[in-house]
């Protein structure tokens, strides 16, 4: 709990996790409960499942977690992750997968029994009632709990119309079996397509109690268990840091968990490690890879007195560094907060069952009692009536509606798969619709992420592939990342590289070596103008046009002149354009938003045909960029891998991850890209559209049936062969359209390789 320190209208702010909501308007009914209490703020999140509550100065938070349970929910103050314990598991999603593999086992004989009449065999009848008696009261009561909160709260959901449409299955067949003729031996379900009044007394119900009850359950566990993900991008955050460092105490150094170190604290940072956290550096240079956080291609050179953030890694010599910030006061910290502030902040999104049901369920208990009393006031029999008023509520029963999301949610799901397209959920389809802008990362989204070479310039003289063997065998023994991007570029033209006869690092400036008979150097201009080395003319014009482009140009000299330049920088993806071409295509306005500098930005733009750029931008404020867009009405997709596109992918309408990036981005995003290939974004946004079309038009017609069926029902025309063979057709059709979408193509054509340019400059 944090307070605020004003004396004088004190308020203190906390965070309960809500347990037992099934839909959205829990949360609202939860929220407008909490906002009753005097001097109480509340808002509830249905998709993380927490409530932020900003309570008076005095006011103790268990009288709120009180009014919640009064309610019909639960509520609990966060607990501390365990870290010994990483994933123990959530019970409910393990009750859920429980009672699904239950109802399976015990349904499908039931449902096979009932369609097939040459099953049947002498009191067939009865197993049916044994095999779905337990999945109508052990497996649907998840969906009986919530239509009683529900009822106790005036409201209707997805959950009442299962539950009063099973519950009326079940208890018409119990009566036809004990007090009708349903029980009688030899009793079978044959095919008879004439419409007539009839008493219901010979006709059992079972398959619909018992299927309806496992469709909506398999729906709910895959709900649950892509919801139960939400937590773990701050997980993965966190995760990020380092573990434990070596701090400097008494004058040695000392191993010591990352929770003790202290402000003031100096601790030493050797290559390749993670800065353990925010500091200064007081003795020693290196170069920072701080990709992860800022998003910045060229690794960062330092010094004493420069400052360095914790999680960046180290990718040069050793460093002593002066802690000045720990804890929940670091830049990661800060961004794990700006994660879970963005999650948090989302608009629900209701389930599509749940907004029709909203109104069917009421309108259909409606009809139900107004048949009975229809039937009773024209002075029928209260058996008839009665039989008309529950056969409104059986065929009412969303079988075919069951069905509607959650086939299309795993068909489309399962070939996005295939495709290396992951989606969390039903939740993520309906923003794809109405998307309107796409904000794309640069660093490893449109571009590798890598340092490569991308141009390499010599002399009239000297050949481009001396060139790079001598600056290639001399970076080879540097761990620069500038360095192995050259040796590795060196390797692929000319081979293997031998090792320099001597080696040496020039701190800041580039490294030199003995290859044979040549003295190499390899690194700034500065370092050849140590050796009154100047570049010739020619060579100079052309450093300056590259760095004008962005570009990071390293120069060599060997044997007493500046021989050449190679060009490095983080090279475009070669599938970039196309994926912005087709992102047009779909009416998708593409913006690039990085944290590198404006010069690479509109470079790299430029080149995948990308008209706005935004640049420059801390990854802190990367989320409010996003905010900005959507309070000027754009609907906002991001593409992004790093950590620090995680709070923007979460803020954004739809959150798209590069597979290939950082969990933190994954877990924060609403669809994850197995392959680092732009391409994939695109076709993602397709088949989410199109899994939503489907959807949609799996709820029409399993309404449409509901609609049409109805009136049979209440005229007391309702028989019960036409119902359950219009009811079969009514699922069949829905899970035939979803099949359609296992016939889904990406549209990715083979990538063009990019490879790095020569040119053979003549010397003035």
């Amino acid at each position: 709990m944090t307070s605020s320190s004003s004396p004088a209208g004190a308020r203190a702010d906390v965070e309960l996790e809500v347990g037992g909501m099934t839909c959205a308007s829990c949360a609202m009914r939860i929220e407008k409960k909490l906002n009753r209490l005097e001097g109480v703020s509340a808002t509830v999140n249905y998709a993380t499942e927490k409530a932020r509550v900003s309570l008076p100065d005095g006011m103790d938070v268990h009288a709120v977690i009180a009014e919640v349970e009064k309610t019909g929910y639960t509520a609990v103050l966060p607990q501390p992750a365990e870290p010994a314990v990483a994933d123990s598991g959530d019970p409910e999603l393990k009750g859920l997968r429980n009672r699904l593999i239950g109802s399976v086992l015990l349904s499908v004989p039931v449902i096979v029994l009932a369609m097939v009449p040459a099953l049947q065999f002498t009191y067939w009848q009865w197993l049916s009632l044994t095999l779905a008696a337990p999945v109508v009261v052990w497996g649907a009561w998840p969906f009986h709990k919530a239509a009683l909160t529900n009822a106790r709260h005036g409201a209707a959901t997805m959950d009442t119309l299962v539950s009063l449409g099973t519950l009326a299955a079940f208890a018409w067949s119990l009566y036809a079996l004990f007090f009708g003729t349903a029980g009688m031996p030899g009793m079978t379900h044959g095919f008879s397509f004439t419409v007539a009044p009839t008493d219901g007394a010979g006709n059992i119900y079972l398959e619909v109690a018992s299927g309806v009850t496992m469709f909506v359950l398999a729906g709910r566990y895959f709900e649950k268990r892509s919801k139960r993900q939400a937590g773990a991008a701050l997980r993965a955050l966190l995760d990020l840091g380092a573990k434990d460092v070596g701090v400097i105490r008494d004058g040695h150094e000392v191993r010591v968990p990352i929770d003790s170190v202290k402000v003031g604290d100096e601790f030493v940072v050797r290559p390749g490690e993670k800065v353990a956290t925010d500091g200064v550096v007081i003795e020693g240079a290196s170069a920072i890879d701080m990709s992860l956080l800022t998003g910045e291609s060229v690794p960062v050179e330092v010094t004493e007195g420069d400052p360095v953030t914790g999680a960046t890694v180290n990718a040069g010599g050793r460093l002593l560094v002066r802690a000045t910030r720990v804890g929940a006061d670091t830049q990661l910290a800060q961004m794990a907060r700006l994660v879970e502030d963005a999650q948090s902040g989302k608009a629900d999104v209701q389930r599509l069952a749940d907004r029709i049901s909203g109104v069917f369920v009421p309108i259909v208990l409606g009809i139900a009692l107004l048949t009975l009393a229809g039937w009773l006031l024209t002075g029928h029999p209260a058996a008839a009536a009665f039989t008309a008023a529950v056969a409104v509520l059986i065929i009412a029963c969303p079988c075919a509606l069951g069905l509607a999301t959650p086939t299309a949610l795993l068909v489309g799901t399962g070939r996005g798969a295939q495709l290396g397209i992951l989606i969390k959920g039903p939740e993520v389809l309906e923003s794809t619709r109405t998307v309107d802008t796409i904000v794309l990362d640069k660093t490893g989204t449109v571009t590798t992420g890598k340092m490569s070479l991308v141009d390499v310039i010599t002399t009239a003289e000297v050949s481009e592939d001396e060139l790079l063997r001598l600056a290639g065998t001399v970076e080879n023994a540097s761990e620069h990342p500038i360095a192995q991007a050259i040796a590795r570029a060196a390797i692929d033209r000319v081979g293997p590289l031998p090792t320099p006869d001597s080696f040496s690092n020039i701190e800041g400036r580039g490294v030199q070596g003995t290859v044979g008979k040549h003295l190499v150097l390899v690194g700034r201009d500065s370092l050849l103008h140590d050796w009154s080395l100047p570049l010739p003319p020619a060579l100079a014009q052309a450093k300056t046009a590259a760095e004008a482009a962005g570009q990071t140009v390293v120069c060599v000299a060997w044997d007493g002149a500046a021989r050449g330049l190679l060009v490095v920088a983080d090279a475009i993806k070669p599938t970039s354009a196309e994926a912005v071409a087709a992102f047009k295509q779909l009416g998708l306005t593409p913006i690039l938003l990085t944290g590198d500098n404006t010069v690479v930005a509109r470079q790299v733009a430029q080149q995948a045909g990308i008209d706005q750029v935004i640049a420059e931008v801390l990854p802190k404020d990367k989320a409010e960029i996003i905010a900005g867009l959507q309070a000027d009405g754009k609907i906002v997709a991001m593409v992004g891998d790093g950590v620090n596109d995680a709070a923007a992918l979460a803020t954004a309408d739809l959150g798209l991850a590069m597979g290939t990036g950082t969990d933190v981005a994954i877990e924060a995003a609403d669809i994850t890209l197995v392959r680092g290939d732009l391409r994939a974004a695109a076709d993602a946004v397709r088949l989410a559209r199109r899994t939503l079309a489907t959807i949609k038009g799996n709820l029409f017609w399993a309404f449409a049936y509901n609609v049409a069926a109805l009136p049979l029902a209440a005229f007391g025309l309702l028989n019960p062969m036409i119902a359950g063979a219009a009811m079969a057709f009514s699922s069949v059709f829905v899970v035939s359209n979803s099949l359609r979408l296992r016939g889904f193509r990406a549209r990715i054509s083979a990538p063009t390789p990019t490879t790095a340019r020569s040119r053979t400059l003549q010397s003035a």
